[in-house]
Order: structure tokens, then sequence, then C-alpha cells
């Protein structure tokens, strides 16, 4: 397949401007916010301010309009310097706007959207359970109708922005019955965090993303109306697979962004470390990992783009979003792993940002798919 994009002045505005915001505003914090595990509501809400949230919904719904791409950008650059921000961002756009953005009713939009798009709100994304993460069919939080309420019961696990006092509520998603063929039929709720019976545990201790919200979600005869079903009933497993789609596309500008982070800073380093006699970037076995790092990074990002350019052209994109994803995880742990080699014994210590760019990456061959699901995903669409 032949296709093309470009990049145009309003890319490069968007790629400065928020570079600008991450360099001024998220870098002189984001050490200490990690250090102490605290999610920033005045960061987020500065986010949002600058219109990071909701930046491909309508402006009808209090969203920038902007394509794809253009929010991909944002996502590399507030990537570049802190994973906390960006996962903050990931999880605020494609996993809490985006089902409601592509399926929820006019009044949910109405009701939703626009504090979620200007920052004033966040949602979370109810998927994964203790015993059900790659493996969706184990999937046992359960919702029964009685007349015009739906009783929902169960447990939810690592849901991102879900307990933070900006949080509205999560989309829950929940076993509703059985299709003929015997699998489980699954809806999607709007689940307010007021609701009585829901509670929710803040998860500590994290190895990364230290300064964004993790947390569980317990879920004891919620009684929601029928108004808090996401679309219709039966379509959850459909809306959380199109979800995945675009929030692979997320983890993969995570990628990129914090390969690119790592690159620099381990390039900036090498100019300034003397080792016999010369800065270290001149050894010769030092400048081939940068430039191997330079390519990948080049390449990560080009192929994260094409699945861009075909999700705003309408065109499939999930396996390219798969693919985009496993790779640009990939190559942020490799570069990662290259730019604490190229700190020495410095690169070990908190003082230097490798480090916590080294942490950072681990999550990003875990969540939205692990690498082992995605090479699944990708085996299967090439006819294995």
């Amino acid at each position: 397949m032949t296709l093309c994009y470009q990049m145009d002045e309003k890319h490069e505005m968007i790629r400065s401007s928020v570079r600008e915001f991450a360099e001024s505003e998220i870098r002189p914090v984001a050490g200490e916010l990690e250090e102490k595990e605290e999610f920033s509501v005045e960061l987020t809400q500065k986010m949002g301010d600058i219109g990071l949230l909701g930046m491909v919904v309508s402006e009808e719904y209090g969203g920038q309009g902007l394509d794809y791409i253009s929010y991909i950008i944002a996502m590399e650059e507030v990537a570049r310097i802190d994973g906390s921000q960006a996962a903050v961002l990931a999880a605020g756009n494609s996993l809490g706007i985006s089902p409601i953005d592509a399926f929820g009713s006019e009044a949910q939009k109405r009701k939703y959207l626009p504090d979620l798009c200007r920052g004033k709100t966040l949602m979370g994304f109810g998927l994964t359970e203790p015993n059900a993460g790659s493996d969706a069919g184990a999937t046992r939080t359960n919702a029964v109708q009685e007349g015009d309420v739906w009783v929902i019961n169960g447990r939810k696990t690592l849901t991102t922005n879900a307990n933070t006092s900006m949080t509205k509520g999560s989309i829950v998603q929940a076993v509703t019955g059985a299709r003929p063929n015997g699998k489980p039929d699954y809806t999607c709720f709007i689940l307010e965090n007021s609701t009585p019976g829901f509670t929710l545990n803040t998860l500590k201790r994290k190895l990364m993303w230290r300064a964004s919200n993790t947390a569980e979600l317990f879920i004891d005869h919620c009684r929601v109306p029928a108004e808090a079903v996401l679309g219709n009933p039966g379509d959850g497993f459909k809306q959380m697979l199109a979800t995945l789609d675009g929030g692979r596309l997320s983890i993969g500008a995570m990628g990129v962004g914090c390969a690119q982070g790592a690159y620099e800073a381990a390039l900036r380093y090498s100019k300034e470390r003397v080792q016999f006699g010369r800065p270290i970037c001149k050894q010769q076995s030092i400048a081939f990992k940068l430039a191997d790092m330079a390519v990948k990074i080049e390449l990560a990002r080009n192929m994260l783009y094409k699945a861009c350019w075909l999700c705003d052209n309408k065109r499939p994109f999930t396996i390219e979003a798969a693919m985009s994803k496993l790779y640009t995880s990939e190559i942020a742990r490799e570069v990662a792993d290259e730019a604490v080699q190229i700190h020495g014994g410095y690169g070990l210590f908190k003082d230097y940002d490798v480090e916590r760019f080294y942490r950072d990456q681990r999550l990003l061959q875990i969540g939205e798919g692990t690498s082992e699901i995605l090479r699944l995903v990708i085996s299967r669409a090439i006819g294995c």
C-alpha cells in the first residue's frame, strides 16, 4: 500500500509549544513528584489548560478537533521529559475520553466530555482484573439488569487515573450474559466514584510512572441506571478492542518519547564526559551506540506516524497499531539500556534522568497488550 504523510506547520507548532511546556513546567518537578509518588493536580490542570486533553475530540464537546498525529506528537514530547505525566495524558485521552467520544450517547458526551477535555476531571478505564489481564475472557466482574437498573459486582486493578481528587469515575467492563456460542457477553458502564458500594485503593511502590495514579476498584452491588451503559448492552468487547487500538498508539508515542529523552541525555553526557583524553562520544564504541540509537528512534517514529495516518484517514490500523506498540516499546528498552551504559555507574543514580527512563520504559512492554500478545495478534494477521 502506498501512502504518504507529511508534517505541516501546525504539527511543528504543536511540537514546539508542547516541548516548551514540558521543559518549563514538567522537567523542574518531575524528579520530586516521582520520588514522593505524588499525582499532581496542578500539572494535570495545566495540561488541560493548554489543550492536551481531548485533542482529537470535536470542538462541539470541548475538544481541539485535531488529527491523531497532532495528539501523538504532543504525547511524544511529554514522554521525552517524564513518563508519569505522559501516562496521565495517555490514559486521560485514550482510555478515559476516547470511549465516551466514540461510543457514548449524546447525553453522555454532553455530560462528561467538556470537563474531561478541559482537564477539570479525569476518567479511568477498568478492564484488568487480578486474574484477567491478557486473558480478557477470564473477566469475573458482572452486571445483572433489574428493571431499569444494573447491579454491578467485581474488582478491577491497575487502573490509571481512577483514584485522584479530579476523577469523576471509571468506564468498567462487565460480563452481562452469554452469547449463543457460549462466549461471554460484555457491556461497558460509566461508574461514577460517588456510587454507593464503589470503593478505590491507590497502589503504591511502583517501579515506574510513580507520579501517576494507579488504583484498584472494588465494586460491591453498585446500582446504576440504564443511562450508565456506554453505547449498547453487549457492545463492550468491540468497544474494548477499538479503545485498545487507539491506546496502543499512545503507548507507541510514549515509547518514542522515552527513547528520545534517554538518547538526548546520553548524547549530552557523552559530550561532557572525558576519558582517555577526549569526550567519550569521540570513542568509536560510544559513537556507534549513539548512531544505532538515532536510527532505531527514527524507524520507530516513522512506523508510529504511519499508523496514525491510517487512523486519521479512517483506514484499518489494528495491525499497524500492534506493530507500532510492539516496536516502539522494545526500542525504548534498547535505547534506555544503552543510555545507562553510556553513563556508566552514574546512570544508576537518581541524579541522572536516564535512571528514570530506564525504569519508565519497562511498563511499555506490558500495558495495552504485552509484547507476547501483540506478537500473537500480528502472527495471526500474517496467516500463522
